[in-house]
């Protein structure tokens, strides 16, 4: 007999339906003045590899698990990518990019990476939910506006008693995931990287 906390396969394509449709309307959200962030994702990359520039990624929490996912693709596209705090991460000049995440708009440690990096001659691509109250932007090249409810703002529901199904920032993290997934499609093309190319590249260590 089933428990009472069972879950049926309609229930659970109902929730997960739920899910994306959140995550997907972020995407529909004017981002006016900031360009749209998957422009300015293609835009910085494409760049930077044509310059054979570095990119370096950082974010903390569950921000900082959806740029190490990206990273190991940007990897797997061909690009010299590297995580901060990694044992093997090189300093960053002229001619690299950091990207950093900091949804709620600041966090101490992003603004001091962001500082590092501008003051070494690279340039900082800030992804953030709050692009004109955050303390991180003024570390900035360029910001892309992510306009997704992050713990800066999630109490901001009319019913405060309702359990959110994405609670914490999870629409801005869930958001993250497929603007870098969309990203990489993009970008495979835009580098010429055939999906054997890519394969190619992942590790056989495991």
């Amino acid at each position: 007999m089933a428990s009472s906390s069972s879950v049926s396969q309609e229930d659970m394509a109902s929730v997960a339906t739920q899910i994306c449709n959140q995550i997907s309307s972020i995407f529909s959200t004017p981002t006016h003045p900031y360009p749209p962030p998957l422009d300015l994702l293609l835009t910085e990359l494409s760049t930077i590899s044509s310059q054979n520039g570095r990119v370096f990624l950082y974010g903390v929490g569950r921000e900082g698990l959806m740029l190490k996912a990206f990273c190991m693709r940007l990897a797997h596209l061909g690009l010299s990518a590297h995580l901060v705090f990694d044992m093997t991460t090189p300093p960053i000049t002229t001619n690299d990019l950091l990207i950093a995440s900091a949804g709620p708009g600041g966090f101490s440690t992003v603004d001091a990476i962001c500082s590092v990096a501008r003051s070494n001659g690279g340039r900082v691509l800030l992804l953030t939910a709050q692009p004109e109250t955050g303390s991180c932007v003024k570390h900035a090249s360029v910001v892309a506006y992510v306009p997704a409810k992050t713990m800066a703002n999630d109490k901001d529901e009319e019913d405060v008693k309702s359990r959110p199904l994405l609670p914490m920032g999870s629409v801005y993290e869930g958001a993250l995931f497929v603007l870098f997934e969309m990203a990489v499609y993009k970008l495979g093309d835009i580098l010429g990287e055939s999906p054997e190319a890519v394969r190619s590249r992942h590790t056989n260590l495991e």
